[in-house]
């Protein structure tokens, strides 16, 4: 069973070129908005493409050695779905920020409670971080995130938008689905052709990451035309969320090693807003829309600026 050598090399070549292709998909769907429209109403699919493959890359044995020494991966989880969120959402709470933009907050307080994007496996696995152990943090977050999300969200909006039954089944047909997906296929290709494939694998899921940014790109340069200080003001304060997270982030868990550190940050910054949405039956204002949108450049171009930073340190762990 082989992939034909031209298709192999393509995707290789993709997958080499992962982070700056990502990047760039940004501005595709920034400068093609007809584009971007036609992709967006197939976003779950390409959600599920990327957990799929994020579970196909991950060597299961590799996956079960977190299961069986589940310290960091339960101080990893606790973290960003317990600490992080209240410390935040109390923040935003105290600046008052409910009453001066209360789609923003509304969003912030989605965002916080949130678990990881089901894609930080294949962002992972593009700058040369721990797939494993960032898949692993995963499933745990997905498993807690009903109940953490509807408390979150009641203690800071005052009302639970998340139903903990819809939202936790919905979480449980993304993870588990994708892991029976990835599974089967391992079965029939066998494990040694799908460890050889691993770069082809990784440019599969480039292209599906890159659909995703052209879809969210969806509705934002007209905003931008109509109001640019808004979307700077927006992309500026999802920027320094994403960087703030991942930063206090690598700092608590330094110990564990900077490369690990700096996986478990890289889960912590980056949160599956989409999903919550989803979750609300979108159900939110305008503002919160456009939100969502703009939050996905520090996802996008931040993998890039941190690949250096993370080949050094798997180089000096």
């Amino acid at each position: 069973m082989k992939l034909r050598a031209p298709i192999g090399a393509v995707l290789s070549s993709i997958g080499r070129h992962g982070t700056l292709l990502a990047a760039g998909s940004i501005f595709v769907g920034l400068a093609a908005p007809p584009l971007a429209a036609a992709l967006k109403p197939y976003l779950g699919v390409a959600i599920v493409v990327m957990v799929t493959l994020a579970f196909l890359r991950v060597d299961p044995v590799e996956l079960r050695r977190h299961w069986t020494r589940p310290g960091l991966t339960i101080a990893a989880v606790g973290w960003s779905m317990l600490v992080l969120p209240a410390v935040l959402g109390t923040l935003a709470l105290a600046t008052g920020l409910g009453h001066l933009m209360p789609g923003l907050y509304v969003m912030v307080v989605l965002q916080l409670a949130a678990p990881g994007l089901m894609s930080s496996p294949a962002l992972a696995a593009l700058i040369g971080l721990d797939v494993a152990l960032t898949l692993a943090a995963l499933i745990v977050s997905a498993a807690i995130a009903p109940l953490t999300a509807a408390l979150f969200t009641h203690f800071l909006l005052g009302h639970a938008v998340i139903s903990p039954v819809g939202f936790g089944l919905k979480l449980f047909a993304y993870i588990a689905g994708s892991a029976l997906a990835a599974a089967i296929i391992r079965r029939l290709a066998g494990g040694a052709f799908i460890e050889a494939q691993r770069p082809r694998v990784d440019g599969l899921s480039v292209i599906a990451f890159m659909y995703f940014a052209i879809a969210a790109m969806d509705g934002v340069t007209a905003h931008f035309l109509s109001n640019p200080l808004l979307v700077v003001g927006l992309t500026a304060l999802a920027f320094a969320l994403a960087l703030g997270q991942i930063a206090i982030t690598a700092l608590v868990f330094r110990p564990a090693g900077r490369a690990r550190a700096l996986a478990i940050g890289l889960i912590a910054g980056n949160r599956n807003i989409g999903l919550m949405l989803a979750a609300t039956g979108f159900m939110v204002p305008d503002v919160s829309w456009l939100y969502f949108a703009v939050a996905q450049f520090p996802i996008y171009l931040l993998p890039h600026l941190l690949k250096p930073l993370a080949r050094r340190l798997q180089n000096n762990p």
